[in-house]
């Protein structure tokens, strides 16, 4: 049921993606999922669909937005793809990797969805609602996480609806998402540099393999998402690196170290990653007015679940 000030949630049927084509169409926003987290969905082409999304979730707009393609043809009509580039959209497109590359002087994208910058970050998803969603519009997508700035993102429908409430008017409940962190923002450098913005599913390990040594870094400001330095808040004190909880906190196990909420008691960084934010959503929730979390080991996707509970602890 739909109506003022109530969010409707559909199912990714062919009626639920009818009704939130019409939404998108007609400039408004719409939560989707992806195998990452959800997104806030609006078309990549209109300022004030654009701008809707920044104030849906508070966002200060010097924050770019990641643009989803249904396709590279799409993509290409956005930015400038190199061969590199062309070669990673291969290997991992559509996935949880995002390619910050020179945006096209013709692209129709609304200005504010690249912050001002010269880059424009870009996306194929493989969630096959998000990627219904694409198909039928025809047009890209801006889609940052559907929470509000700085929040705990959403891998479930509840989780939208929870931190959005009425700001967002249709969520496409997708169930769980697969990955459950957002996915791996590289930048291609001219010169054949290249930069990992924000860790995620696609490690700098592989990425290392196939682009060489990462360059240093020639990033200046905010060039994409997940680059604050406080991002992923619960709202409480978060200790990192707890071997056990005190009374006052609600704890997030890993491995052999259970807790209230653990990510994986196999130690599987993978299972860890993709139930991390909804243990954080839990955690959220409890009366306990403080979280602790076990040692998560880096490497791999532990850089990337590290690189958030970081950024979560910031004051």
């Amino acid at each position: 049921m739909s109506g003022k000030n109530v969010t409707e949630v559909v199912a990714p049927d062919a009626e639920g993606i009818a009704r939130a084509v019409r939404i998108l169409e007609s400039g408004g926003l719409v939560a989707i999922p992806t195998e990452t987290v959800y997104g806030l969905a609006a078309r990549a082409d209109s300022a004030d669909a654009v701008a809707a999304i920044y104030a849906a979730k508070g966002r200060p707009d010097f924050n770019p937005l990641i643009v989803h393609v249904s396709d590279l043809a799409q993509a290409e009509q956005l930015a400038v793809f190199d061969e590199r580039a062309r070669d990673l959209a291969d290997r991992f497109w559509p996935g949880p990797l995002t390619l910050i590359l020179p945006l096209r002087e013709d692209a129709a994208i609304a200005g504010a969805v690249t912050a001002g910058l010269p880059t424009i970050a870009l996306r194929q998803p493989a969630h096959k609602a998000m990627r219904a969603v694409l198909e039928a519009t025809g047009f890209p997508l801006a889609a940052p996480s559907a929470n509000r700035s700085e929040g705990i993102s959403p891998t479930r429908a509840e989780h939208v609806i929870a931190s959005l409430g009425a700001a967002c008017s249709l969520v496409v409940d997708g169930g769980a998402s697969q990955e459950g962190l957002e996915s791996s923002i590289v930048a291609l450098r001219a010169g054949g540099g290249w930069n990992l913005l924000r860790p995620g599913p696609v490690t700098r390990e592989t990425l290392e393999r196939i682009l060489g040594p990462e360059t240093e870094s020639e990033a200046i400001g905010i060039e994409a998402p997940g680059q604050l330095a406080r991002h992923y808040s619960p709202g409480k004190k978060l200790r990192l690196s707890a071997a056990r909880a005190e009374e006052d906190e609600f704890f997030i196990g890993f491995g052999l170290v259970q807790g209230d909420c653990t990510l994986s008691s196999a130690g599987d960084l993978n299972e860890a990653a993709a139930r991390l934010y909804d243990c954080m959503h839990q955690a959220a929730a409890s009366p306990k007015p403080r979280i602790a979390v076990a040692p998560i080991p880096y490497g791999e996707v532990g850089r990337a679940i590290n690189d958030r509970l970081r950024r979560a602890a910031a004051d």
